[in-house]
């Protein structure tokens, strides 16, 4: 009876022994998380073309003249930026925060919008030929204006760019 608890014994400070070593020797885990963004940049002219910038914020970004075409901006931040002259063609901005922008002049052909929110940003001179709107916030005037040169419907999502606008 003594040799089977000296034997027990034995066995749970080898295994006592062994969970400890197992927790004084973990490392922590660390999330990778991409920490890159683009706020207060100068991206004039910049070419993002093509690239997966989803989840990127881009506040009081100068833009002028920037390639976008066929980027991801999924849930994108775009806030207070000038973006005059940019091409957004081909762009996913789905969910993307659009607040606040002069899109003066820039190219939105067969972008997708869906979602986004778009107040207080200015699209005056804007090709949204195929653009696609859907669920899209935009102030109503704003709204109004780009009823009045939609055409085209999106490619991907095959949504008229009329109907995702609601205009009548």
């Amino acid at each position: 009876m003594k040799r089977i608890l000296s034997c027990c014994l034995g066995l749970l400070v080898a295994l006592s022994l062994a969970c400890l070593w197992v927790l004084l020797s973990a490392q922590p885990a660390f999330a990778a998380i991409d920490t890159v963004n683009y706020n207060n940049a100068n991206l004039q002219n910049q070419d993002f073309s093509n690239q997966d910038l989803s989840g990127k914020a881009f506040v009081s970004a100068e833009m002028r003249g920037i390639n976008l075409h066929g980027a991801n901006l999924t849930n994108a931040i775009l806030t207070k930026a000038v973006m005059l002259d940019a091409d957004l063609s081909d762009a996913n901005l789905t969910g993307a925060l659009v607040d606040r922008v002069f899109l003066v002049g820039s190219n939105l052909t067969n972008a997708i919008l869906r979602e986004a929110t778009m107040t207080r940003t200015s699209f005056q001179d804007v090709t949204i030929t195929g653009a696609d709107f859907t669920d899209a916030i935009l102030d109503r005037y704003e709204q109004a204006l780009l009823c009045d040169r939609a055409e085209g419907t999106n490619p991907v999502t095959g949504v008229a760019t009329r109907d995702s606008l609601g205009c009548p």
